[in-house]
């Protein structure tokens, strides 16, 4: 009897029917594949992008290497100090909490695709109960729930920046506001939990569910005049996830800086509601034209739907009585959105492919608010509201269930080209990881044998197949692979390395690496008789400059270029407003090369470079210049040489 009373409450079969519809989203969209944990082809594919290739990796080094304190920490990234695996964004509290499990399962364990599974779950479940608070029965709350299921936000970040597919976290957050406000309360142990979980799962979230969390306190502490108790349990709910986030390793270490860009950067332009265009280009509409953006404004995509952008109008028209009064009682609540819309939107104020202005900010709020760097995100909690209000405006309407059907309807068919080229993209992803990697060449299997890697460049932002490598041959690596890292220790390691190398000091169990072929040059030369030294190009064209020590005198395949003798010159691929890929600009017959002993010893005394069988005359050599060795020749149009293979005579 219990039980029925259980299952037939109207909330546990809105949350239910509404999970339903979340599970059918995530089906339709991505299959069953990603719910195999020894499927992990869609992860090493890339699916969309690289990201889901760190999120792997990340997870790989943790679960095989020694588990110490802080328990998220991974001692094999950013070798020897380590780095939390939340820097990599593998979801740190799952990693822990997966850990045991794959370590009973053994061999291929990935948790990406049922925790994503989970969250398409629970956002319909989330986006049901929500909508239930404002519109009667069940058909249409379920309507509502088919929006958030499907929201275009949601199908963005999914699997592409795996961890931030939980925005049920926000949807739950807006529910436990309305809900608690409309009983008269200001805390509850969801909320509470809300809170805490989300630190384990990506950062992003905390100022989304703590802004909701802040403004229903606030808005019960001046209405009651009791400041004390919601006072308490916002310190209680700080404290304890500031201790699980110290639990996962967030203030492990000075993994606090590193990264792409400065608070600004990825800010979100005024048109970012009605642009329909995703990464890769992606339309998410039958109907709107992709508009101009600035930058990084890509990562703040915010569109509505034409469903939402259509209904919002009505809405307001129909309830434009009521405005004001919703706004004097949600007063808190419309002021943190107005502060996550103007951090979302930053001091670099864009709208379209224009930048209107750059307000100025004092440098350190610059770095504190750099911590959220991508400020885009943040305006998450406020395109929610306003897919709510467009459900809320329509379902006042008569007839309710019918519209908020229609809703639900147009928006589906709005986006539905996102959604098939998210269901292929699935598709590729798996196919392009059976297909040869970037490490094809004899060499890989060769290198295998080393327990280190030592990259003297930052290879963390485009060799993500290098980790993914080292990860599977049990490395550690000295490059952190993460959003996050200390730069100035990283720099200050790789001064050491290239210290040691000038003085001709190898460590036989590590492989050495260097993205830039100039500064390989400049250091090989100490070094080249305890080692295999050379070029190790993959099928992109895209290539690694290595210092193998013990593999010196092997041979291997037509992908390897070995240090010696004949090894070629090639113009530094330099370009400023002089120079272009290392051809002077102006008069087109001065090339440069990055000085080292190498390019100095072959073009002292040349009297041509040499090309294609063709010779062109040396007419000077110029070394003024500190790192660059600057050549004059006789030639009509040295871009000719772009990406050759030179020899000098």
């Amino acid at each position: 009897m219990i039980q029925n009373r259980f299952l037939g409450s109207r909330k546990v079969r809105l949350f239910l029917l509404g999970a339903l519809i979340g599970i059918a989203v995530f089906l339709l969209v991505y299959g069953i594949a990603p719910l195999d944990v020894a499927n992990d082809a869609f992860c090493r594919g890339g699916y969309v992008e690289k990201d889901i290739q760190q999120h792997y990796a990340g997870w790989l080094f943790y679960r095989d290497s020694a588990l110490r304190w802080p328990l998220g920490v991974s001692p094999a990234v950013n070798a020897p100090s380590g780095v939390s695996v939340a820097y990599t964004d593998s979801i740190p509290l799952l990693a822990v909490l997966c850990r045991p499990l794959a370590a009973l399962c053994g061999g291929i364990f990935q948790y990406f695709g049922w925790f994503t599974f989970i969250c398409f779950l629970l956002q319909g479940g989330f986006g049901a109960l929500l909508c239930g608070l404002f519109a009667a029965g069940t058909a249409a709350p379920l309507a509502g729930a088919l929006l958030f299921a499907a929201s275009p936000i949601l199908i963005e970040r999914a699997f592409r920046h795996t961890s931030l597919g939980a925005q049920w976290l926000v949807l739950a957050a807006l529910y436990c506001y309305f809900s608690l406000r409309r009983q008269g309360r200001y805390a509850a142990p969801g909320l509470f939990f809300l809170n805490v979980i989300a630190v384990g799962i990506h950062p992003y979230f905390l100022p989304m569910t703590y802004a909701i969390t802040l403004a229903l306190l606030l808005e019960y502490a001046v209405q009651k005049r009791q400041y004390l108790r919601p006072a308490l349990f916002l310190g209680a709910n700080m404290a304890c996830t500031v201790l699980l986030g110290w639990v996962l390793g967030f203030f492990y270490g000075t993994a606090t800086s590193g990264g792409q860009a400065l608070y600004g950067y990825f800010a979100m332009n005024l048109n970012a509601l009605w642009t329909p265009i995703g990464v890769n280009g992606v339309l998410y509409s039958r109907l709107l034209p992709a508009q101009n953006q600035v930058e990084g404004n890509y990562d703040a995509f915010a569109y509505l739907g034409l469903g939402v952008l259509a209904a919002l109008p009505i809405t307001l028209a129909a309830a434009r009585r009521r405005i004001l009064p919703a706004v004097r009682r949600h007063w808190a609540l419309c002021l943190v959105c107005c502060v996550l819309t103007g951090f979302a939107v930053s001091n670099v104020i864009t709208a379209n492919g224009a930048t209107l202005a750059v307000l100025p900010l004092p440098p350190s709020l610059i770095k504190l608010f750099s911590v959220f760097r991508s400020g885009g995100r943040l305006f998450w909690p406020v395109y929610d509201l306003l897919t709510l209000a467009a459900f809320a405006g329509l379902t006042r309407l008569p007839r309710a269930a019918v519209w908020a059907a229609l809703l639900a309807a147009v928006q589906l068919w709005d986006i539905s080209p996102a959604l098939t080229a998210r269901h292929d993209a699935m598709i590729s992803a798996q196919k392009t990881a059976a297909f040869p990697s970037e490490m094809v060449s004899d060499f890989w299997q060769a290198a295998g044998q080393y327990r280190h890697i030592l990259s003297v460049q930052g290879l963390q932002a485009d060799c993500l197949h290098l980790a993914l490598w080292a990860a599977d041959n049990g490395m550690t690596t000295n490059d952190p692979f993460a959003a996050r890292y200390d730069e100035s220790a990283l720099a200050s390691q790789w001064q050491t390395t290239l210290d040691a190398l000038a003085a001709g000091t190898l460590e036989g169990d590590t492989l050495y690496l260097f993205a830039d072929e100039g500064a390989f040059l400049q250091a090989v030369e100490p070094v080249r008789s305890l080692a295999w030294c050379g070029q190790v190009t993959g099928p992109d064209g895209a290539a690694w400059y290595v210092i193998a020590p013990g593999l010196q005198g092997q041979v291997f395949d037509a992908l390897c270029t070995p240090y010696n003798e004949s090894y070629p010159l090639r113009l530094a691929d330099y370009t400023d407003a002089l120079w272009n890929r290392g051809v002077l600009d102006a008069t087109k017959k001065t090339v440069c090369f990055a000085d080292s002993p190498f390019a100095r010893a072959r073009l002292t005394g040349a009297a041509a470079l040499c090309a294609d069988g063709q010779e062109y005359p040396i007419l000077d050599v110029d070394d003024h210049d500190a790192g660059w060795l600057m050549v004059t020749l006789d030639i009509d149009d040295a871009t000719i040489l772009w990406d050759q293979e030179l020899t000098t005579k």
